[in-house]
């Protein structure tokens, strides 16, 4: 029989204090529908455009063409979630220091995870909806009347010290039943890209040599291990939210659902790949594609995830993305919104990157290159690992060369095109076109009309909110 603790009564021990760090990961999983991160992550952008039948979820629609209300479902949703999870941390925070009836080394680690949530949190809300309220500690209800806070603000006095003192406060890794909670890798993985969207370059490009010299993170040989339920938690997946099939309560991961095809899987088809995405993919001379493609995208002429060959009529792009896709033998149709692939939040890659563009913007091209460089060619040595790519494992002729000795605004481009098709298709996309600024953005968006860098750059807070925040500033 289900119960209900007061806030007196239940943060009394150990016991207590980790069921509730564990109730303040829930907001980030795809076990519910409100999580809808993937519409402003990809969405939003250039990658991918709504999918599914005509008129089903509308209010998707309406964010792919920047035809947006406050009363918009998703952004209302979103906003929810993020705040519930913000909530969440606020409680651990003021509640479990109180406890004495808990370890100290468990003590301190959920603070550093509760720390670490906040500010991913607060990371996503100011990517998607910009200015909002900061709030770091417990409120009344009669309390909430709370102006926005300017982005930088955010970034400097909620963002960058929750992460630091995160970073002093968990561990290097976990074990057994404590793998997927946030550790000090992941933490200094978000602080490094915190500083990034900030344009702080040595602050980025330090923070990202530190996860580096953990050394508790490689790339795996093959670049979709990174998509498969046989690779979870990998060396490469620095911060992963965590999802598992049958489970009582619910835990899967819905993604497997929407994304899918509706022929023989009862998918809903949603978040399809654009041609502009396909055709950022290089290619050879002789027509051999960059390997991340055919792992990422669903095109005809190549095998759908259960091997039959992919029939471009189930989406109305002719693509599909396979990243959040699993095959049948794995996740049957009889339950296809209960998939067992965690989503990938942070992975080595991007760090790899991370560092790469600062220091490219520091002036530091020389030393930039070889981190790009890695990136490049693990993907290109697919070829030597997978051998559902070729029987005979070789790299073709003049597949993803290195780069080198180009100047640095050569290098910005080339560390922005390997962004968009390393992490394609993991919701990071549409924030990454809007760092770059004003023209890229426009550029980058100009088939979406209604899309306007000054205007349109974030998201409006959601009508209920504005009912009942009367602060707020529009």
């Amino acid at each position: 029989m289900l119960g209900t603790y007061s806030d007196g009564t239940f943060y009394q021990n150990e016991a207590q204090a980790v069921l509730a760090i564990n109730a303040a990961y829930t907001p980030l999983t795809f076990s519910s529908d409100r999580n809808r991160l993937w519409v402003f992550g990809d969405v939003a952008s250039d990658d991918a455009a709504k999918g599914g039948d005509p008129g089903d979820q509308a209010d998707i629609g309406l964010v792919d063409n920047f035809q947006i209300f406050p009363s918009n479902g998703v952004i209302e949703s979103q906003w929810g979630e993020l705040y519930e999870g913000i909530a969440r941390c606020n409680q651990v925070l003021a509640r479990v220091p109180k406890i004495s009836n808990i370890t100290p080394a468990v003590q301190t680690r959920i603070l550093g995870e509760a720390r670490f949530l906040r500010a991913l949190y607060y990371f996503y809300l100011v990517n998607i909806y910009g200015p909002v309220p900061l709030l770091l500690e417990t409120k009344n209800a009669d309390q909430l009347q709370i102006p926005q806070s300017p982005v930088n603000i955010i970034y400097e006095q909620g963002i960058e010290p929750d992460l630091q003192e995160a970073i002093k406060n968990l561990p290097a890794s976990h074990t057994g039943g404590n793998i997927g909670r946030a550790t000090k890798g992941a933490a200094t993985a978000l602080l490094a890209k915190a500083y990034l969207f900030q344009q702080k370059w040595q602050q980025a490009a330090t923070t990202a040599g530190q996860v580096q010299a953990l050394g508790n993170y490689a790339l795996l040989p093959v670049y979709s291990q990174n998509f498969s339920q046989d690779a979870k938690n990998s060396a490469e997946a620095i911060f992963s939210v965590q999802h598992l099939t049958a489970q009582v309560p619910f835990t899967g991961n819905r993604l497997n659902q929407w994304f899918a095809p509706r022929p023989g899987e009862n998918g809903y088809f949603f978040n399809v790949p654009t041609q502009n995405f396909v055709d950022e993919f290089e290619k050879t001379s002789a027509g051999v594609v960059d390997p991340r493609l055919d792992y990422t995208v669903g095109r005809a002429g190549r095998l759908w995830v259960n091997g039959e060959a992919f029939d471009p009529s189930w989406s109305p792009t002719g693509y599909l993305n396979k990243k959040h896709v699993q095959p049948l033998a794995e996740v049957s149709v009889a339950t296809k919104g209960d998939g067992n692939l965690n989503y990938v939040t942070l992975r080595y890659a991007e760090v790899l990157l991370i560092q790469a563009e600062a220091l490219n913007e520091l002036g530091r091209t020389a030393e930039a290159l070889p981190l790009l460089n890695q990136v490049r060619r693990r993907a290109r040595e697919s070829y030597l690992n997978d051998r559902s790519l070729s029987a005979t494992p070789a790299v073709p002729p003049g597949l993803l060369p290195n780069v080198a000795n180009v100047s640095q605004s050569a290098l910005r481009e080339a560390i922005r095109h390997e962004r968009r098709v390393e992490l394609g298709f993991e919701f990071h996309r549409y924030f990454d076109v809007m760092r770059y600024g004003r023209d890229y953005a426009q550029a980058a968006l100009r088939d979406k009309p209604q899309f306007r860098y000054e205007t349109t750059r974030y998201f409006p807070i959601p009508q209920s909110e504005r009912d009942t925040n009367k602060a707020l500033r529009f």
